[in-house]
């Protein structure tokens, strides 16, 4: 383990993961569901506190310093569910395919191991974390007030 993985406390970020993409292994298979997919069965609202819960471990990349890339990355992973999530049903399953907390759990991991803690952050770095934090909420937002639109529309 090198020093910044013992810097950095990632014990949050390793429970979110497992709780949002494996906490239950599918009897007879390999595959874990976790709260991720079942908040992805409420329409409109599950994506978005499924997404506002994923940013959980993007917080922890920020607070470890991953490079812009790696952020983009993972902001990238989170968008993605959001939008799996506006498929009624067959999301559900490409969701459990996907497991983007599981994704960017390996990629915060596979950076805090690659290199030494950096030096405090510049304000651009503060400014585009930011941003690739807040984009993935937008966009589980986006997806709920939309969910919410098509399905009262089929209703009506």
């Amino acid at each position: 383990m090198s020093g910044r993985a013992r810097e950095v406390d990632l014990r949050l970020s390793r429970q979110l993961a497992k709780v949002m993409d494996d906490a239950v292994t599918v009897p007879g298979t390999r595959v874990g569901v976790g709260l991720d997919a079942v908040l992805g069965l409420l329409p409109g609202i599950g994506d978005a506190v499924g997404s506002a819960l994923s940013t959980v471990i993007v917080r922890d990349a920020i607070l470890a310093r991953v490079p812009m890339a790696v952020l983009a990355r993972m902001a990238l992973n989170l968008v993605v569910d959001a939008l799996l999530g506006l498929v009624p049903g067959v999301g559900d399953l490409l969701d459990v395919a996907h497991r983007a907390n599981r994704k960017n759990l390996h990629l915060l991991l596979r950076e805090v191991e690659r290199e030494p803690l950096r030096e405090p952050p510049s304000a651009a770095y503060v400014a585009g974390a930011l941003a690739l934090t807040v984009v993935p909420i937008l966009a589980g937002l986006a997806v709920a007030v939309l969910s919410i639109w098509l399905l009262v529309r089929w209703i009506s």
